[in-house]
C-alpha cells in the first residue's frame, strides 16, 4: 500500500521528551499509510549528528534528519534566563532550518497529505506547519494535570512563594505553592509557558502521554477552549533514551547480573534520578547514611554534575569513593551496588527490583507504573515537585519523600528521612503494603490501554482516523 501521510514530529533536544519518538514507531505499527520523519534538534553542547545518530540506532523504521544547529549564544545572559524560556527560544531560533530541512522532504517525496506532531517546547513550530498549509498536533510529554495547569497561566500573573494553596480544575486537591514548578517564579520562564499554552490551544488536538485510568480526574477537568485531547498512553520509549546514554554495555551487564544473584524477589530498592540528577557530597552522604541505617537491599544509580559548558547531563565517577562517606561500599558489600549510568527500564523490570526513589519525571512515573514498582517521591526540577505532589496526594501511587524538594536549595534531606521513606516504600504491611497494591492493580490497567480494544488502543484508532481525514 502506497504511502499517504507523512507524519513530521519534532522533538525537543531533550533526553525526558524522546517519548515523541516512539509515537513514531506507534503509528507505524498501527497502519502502513505512515510514513514517519523525525527532525532532530541537536542539544546545545553535544556534537552535531551525533543525537540523530543514536535515535536512529534504535528506531531503525523512522527516518532521522539531522538539523543544523543554532548559535545559542545570543540566548547567553546575565543573569541566565530560565532554563524553560531558554529551551523554547533555542528552538524557536532553528525554524528556518526546519523549514528547509521539510522543503528538501517534500521535494523528494510525494504523499496524500503532511502532518506535524510537535513536543509542548516546540510549538513555535505551529508557524511552519501552518506554511506548509498542514495539520499540527501536540505531543504532551507530561500529565494531563500539567497540561491544565498550564491552561491557566495566562489567567493571572507570576507566582509568588507565600501565595495560599490553589484550586486547579485539574487536580483533585488544592494545590500547595511549595510544589509549584520553579518557572511560575520567574517572569521569563512564567511567560515561555503561558506562551506555550496559548499556542497548544491552536494546535488540532493534544496527543497526550497517559491513559484514561491513571487521570480520570484531569481529563474531565478540560473545558471550552481547549483543542481535542488524545490520551493515547503509556507511549514508552523503552530502548531510545537508554541507547542515547549507554557507552559501557559491561555496565548494564553488571548491574543485571548482581540483581539475578538476590534471591528475594522485591527486595531491592532503587534509586536513579535522571539524566541530569545529581547531587553535592553532603547530600550524598546523607543517602548513604540513610541506606546504610535501613538494612534495605539497594541499587544506587550515583552521578555527578554536568560539566558546564560541556553537557548537560550527568557523568559517571571513575570511583565512588571519591564522594561517598568513608567505609560505606565495605559495610554495605553484598547488600547494595554503586553504579553509574543505569538501563532504568531493565531494572524496573526485574523481578528483584521492589521500591524506587526517583526524581519523578513523568517518563519514570510512567515506567514504574507499568512495571508495577512503587515509587517515593524525590523531585529536582522541571515539573517534578507538581508530579510528586499528584502521585502522593491525588493518585495515592507514592510515599512521600519530599514533593517540595528544589536541587537548587540549600536544604538537606536528612538521613532520617531517607531511611523512613525506603522502609516505608520497601515495607509489606500497613500503609506499604497498601500502596503496593495499587501500585499492581494500575500496572494492570496501563497494559489493557494499550491492548486491543484498551480506552489508550481506541484512542489511536480514532486519532488516526482524524489524521486521515485531515
Amino acid at each position: 500500500m502506497a504511502k499517504s501521510i507523512n507524519l513530521i514530529i519534532v522533538p525537543p533536544p531533550r533526553l525526558g521528551h524522546l517519548s515523541i519518538v516512539e509515537l513514531g514507531n506507534v503509528l507505524l505499527r498501527r497502519d502502513e499509510r505512515f510514513s514517519v520523519s523525525v527532525l532532530v534538534i541537536n542539544p546545545p553542547f553535544m556534537a552535531e549528528g551525533l543525537f540523530a545518530k543514536k535515535l536512529s540506532d534504535s528506531h531503525p523504521a523512522i527516518n532521522f534528519i539531522d538539523i543544523p544547529r543554532v548559535d545559542p549564544s545570543p540566548l547567553l545572559s546575565n543573569p541566565p534566563m530560565a532554563s524553560e524560556a531558554f529551551i523554547s527560544s533555542y528552538i524557536e531560533l532553528h525554524k528556518p532550518n526546519v523549514r528547509a530541512a521539510v522543503e528538501r522532504l517534500l521535494l523528494k517525496d510525494e504523499f496524500a497529505s503532511t502532518i506535524f506532531v510537535v513536543d509542548m517546547f516546540c510549538t513555535s513550530m505551529l508557524d511552519v506547519a501552518r506554511g506548509f498549509g498542514s495539520p499540527c498536533y501536540t505531543f504532551f510529554a507530561s500529565s494531563a494535570a500539567f497540561l491544565g495547569l498550564l491552561q491557566l497561566l495566562s489567567a493571572r500573573s507570576v507566582f509568588s512563594e507565600g501565595d495560599p494553596d490553589s484550586l486547579i480544575p485539574a487536580y483533585a486537591h488544592p494545590v500547595p505553592t511549595s510544589v509549584m514548578p520553579n518557572f511560575v517564579f520567574r517572569k521569563d520562564g512564567y511567560e515561555a509557558f503561558a506562551a506555550i499554552g496559548e499556542q497548544i490551544r491552536e494546535t488540532n488536538g493534544v496527543i497526550l502521554n497517559t491513559f484514561a485510568d491513571l487521570e480520570p480526574h484531569a481529563l474531565r477537568s478540560f473545558g471550552d477552549g481547549c483543542p481535542p485531547l488524545y490520551p493515547i498512553g503509556p507511549v514508552l520509549d523503552l530502548v531510545g533514551p537508554n541507547q542515547v546514554l549507554e557507552t559501557d554495555i559491561s555496565e548494564s551487564n553488571r548491574i543485571l547480573r548482581w540483581l539475578d544473584e538476590q534471591e528475594e524477589e522485591e527486595s531491592v530498592v532503587f534509586l536513579c534520578f535522571g539524566s541530569i540528577g545529581s547531587f553535592k557530597a553532603d547530600q550524598v552522604a546523607e543517602i548513604a547514611a540513610g541506606l546504610d541505617n535501613s538494612r534495605v537491599k539497594f541499587l544506587w544509580s550515583l552521578r555527578k554534575p554536568p560539566q558546564p559548558g560541556k553537557s548537560e547531563w550527568t557523568l559517571d565517577y571513575e570511583d565512588p569513593n571519591d564522594i561517598l562517606p568513608e567505609g560505606f561500599l565495605a559495610r554495605t558489600e553484598g547488600r547494595g551496588l554503586i553504579c553509574g549510568w543505569a538501563p532504568q527500564a531493565k531494572i524496573l523490570a526485574h523481578k528483584s527490583v521492589g521500591g524506587f526513589v526517583t526524581h519523578c519525571g513523568w517518563n519514570s512515573i510512567l515506567e514504574s507504573i507499568w512495571f508495577g514498582v512503587p515509587t517515593a517521591t524525590w523531585p529536582l526540577y522541571a515539573e517534578q515537585q507538581v508530579n510528586a505532589f499528584q502521585m502522593v496526594k491525588d493518585l495515592e501511587l507514592a510515599v512521600e519523600l519530599k514533593m517540595d524538594y528544589r536541587r537548587h536549595q540549600q536544604a538537606l534531606l536528612s538521613a532520617v528521612e531517607v531511611e523512613n521513606a525506603v522502609k516505608l516504600l520497601m515495607s509489606v504491611d500497613g500503609h506499604g503494603l497498601e500502596m503496593r497494591k495499587r501500585v499492581k492493580k494500575m500496572s494492570e490497567r496501563s497494559r489493557a490501554a494499550v491492548a486491543k480494544q484498551g480506552s489508550s488502543y481506541e484512542t489511536i484508532g480514532a486519532l488516526i482516523n482524524k489524521m486521515l481525514d485531515s
